[in-house]
């Protein structure tokens, strides 16, 4: 009796599992039938408009429109006051997030940015109170300025301007900024500069360690010296923040991280799985400068 009492409850387990995924089929596929389809003609004047996405070659186009059309449609997208959203500025700012993935297969790609629930765009740049406290123990007050901020289970916030001030090779870039802390968060609830490394990848963390806390450790005695950094001192802030600005230089200014610091460049190459300095230097003939 018991034998059987227990085979039963295992059966209806089974059954109401079963059903409970067909309903989540179900309404998932209900979702995606209510999605406009993706329209390569809108991604080929979107990807033209940004010099980051107009030298891409057609290959790795086409596999990164509709990467960013499925984020722009997964993610919750909300408008502050006075901003407009529109599906081509989304997609722009989808777009220059995928980048981020556009190495990595479709099932590491769709998996990164599962973090990631609700873009929030700003009409200007917004203020946050911060507390810090240094290494003597003493507490710091201050109001910072920001241009985007995210954290483990917020939101990716990002203001309109800086949003437009990105997508060149300036070396700026808030969007990649703000995604790469996402990357960052994958493994962790804040951000540590130690994102989680892919099973198959070549790079090892005690390589990522190692390459990072030296730059991290010639950014600092660049300061302590009054020396001018070789990147955004922003990046000697926090080692978090050394990460995202590193992303940052990598896809909008690889000549710049290369010349500085090769060996995190030769790093950072293998891990998004991208020769962007390549991508650059084909695109950008010697002698040309960036405007």
């Amino acid at each position: 009796m018991s034998s059987w009492k227990d085979g039963e409850k295992s059966g209806w387990r089974g059954w109401w599992k079963a059903r409970r995924q067909d309903w989540k089929d179900s309404r998932r596929d209900a979702r995606q039938r209510s999605r406009p389809p993706f329209d390569p003609e809108a991604w080929r004047k979107i990807r033209h408009g940004l010099p980051l996405l107009a030298d891409l070659d057609d290959a790795d186009a086409e596999r990164l429109g509709p990467r960013a059309w499925q984020l722009l449609q997964r993610k919750r997208w909300v408008a502050g006051d006075d901003v407009e959203l529109d599906q081509p500025a989304m997609l722009a700012i989808a777009a220059q997030a995928e980048l981020l993935t556009l190495g990595w297969s479709d099932r590491d790609a769709s998996a990164a940015f599962d973090n990631v629930t609700e873009i929030i765009l700003l009409p200007d740049s917004f203020h946050r109170h911060v507390e810090e406290m240094d290494d003597f123990g003493v507490m710091h007050e201050y109001v910072d300025e920001r241009a985007g901020e995210t954290s483990w289970r917020g939101p990716i916030v990002l203001a309109v301007p800086d949003v437009a001030e990105s997508g060149d090779y300036t070396g700026f870039n808030v969007i990649i900024h703000e995604f790469a802390h996402k990357l960052d968060l994958g493994n962790s609830q804040d951000i540590d500069g130690f994102p989680p490394l892919a099973a198959n990848s070549d790079v090892t963390s005690q390589e990522w360690h190692r390459v990072f806390t030296a730059v991290w450790d010639d950014l600092q005695a660049h300061i302590e010296c009054g020396e001018d950094t070789p990147i955004d001192d922003y990046a000697a802030t926090h080692p978090g923040e050394c990460f995202a600005v590193c992303c940052e230089l990598f896809f909008t200014a690889p000549d710049q991280l290369a010349a500085v610091y090769p060996e995190l460049y030769d790093l950072l190459k293998r891990y998004f799985r991208q020769e962007t300095l390549a991508r650059f230097e084909r695109n950008r003939p010697a002698g040309i400068d960036q405007p």
